[in-house]
């Protein structure tokens, strides 16, 4: 697989970073600071925008040059048409977990391309997740392990989160945090990937 351009990646997150480096793209990571309050109520067009204006600001920092692609996402779960984003707090994280244990939740990703001529491919990518009834001591000891503390729906299937999961529909790594086979696919069809 050769890359035409090197990728500049607006997020802190190190699951993003990881599927980055063992799909072996060549790319450097920036953190940019957005206000994250939608305008969109669909839950697409929430993930769309937010990604959106990461790119932007992305695009804003000295790091961006205009040789290079910049790739931005965010991720968020909805359960019974209800954004649930990163917890608050240990309690909104029992909160949330006690809402999805048993039940069945979308996880979306919303991805936005700036090519380095500043065309913009924005898409997202809808996965499906059940997870399987939990007791109130197993949500507070997973709580208590400090995982869900950064991760939208206060999980991360990855990590100690993949044993509330009893399965999906879709692509896992769409719910770690980014649709990569789908990303690949549409880099390659823009001519950033040969």
């Amino acid at each position: 697989m050769k890359q035409m351009h090197e990728i500049l990646l607006a997020s802190g997150s190190p699951r993003r970073r990881e599927l980055f480096t063992e799909a072996g793209l060549n790319f450097e990571v920036v953190s940019v600071d957005v206000d994250e309050t939608p305008n969109e109520k669909e839950p697409e067009k929430v993930a769309q925008e937010l990604s959106r204006r990461k790119a932007i600001a992305a695009d804003r920092e000295p790091a961006s040059g205009r040789n290079k692609v910049i790739v931005a996402a965010d991720t968020v779960v909805i359960h019974n048409g209800k954004v649930l984003g990163k917890p608050k707090d240990e309690a909104d994280a029992v909160r949330m977990l006690t809402e999805l244990s048993g039940a069945v939740h979308d996880v979306i990703t919303g991805v936005t391309i700036l090519t380095p001529g500043r065309e913009e491919v924005t898409f997202s990518q809808r996965t499906r997740v059940r997870f399987r009834p939990l007791s109130e001591e197993e949500i507070r000891d997973y709580v208590a392990t400090g995982e869900p503390m950064d991760k939208a729906g206060a999980y991360g299937i990855q990590g100690l989160g993949g044993r509330l999961v009893e399965g999906i529909d879709g692509d896992f790594n769409n719910v770690v945090g980014f649709p990569i086979d789908r990303f690949l696919a549409i880099m390659k069809a823009i001519g950033e990937l040969a």
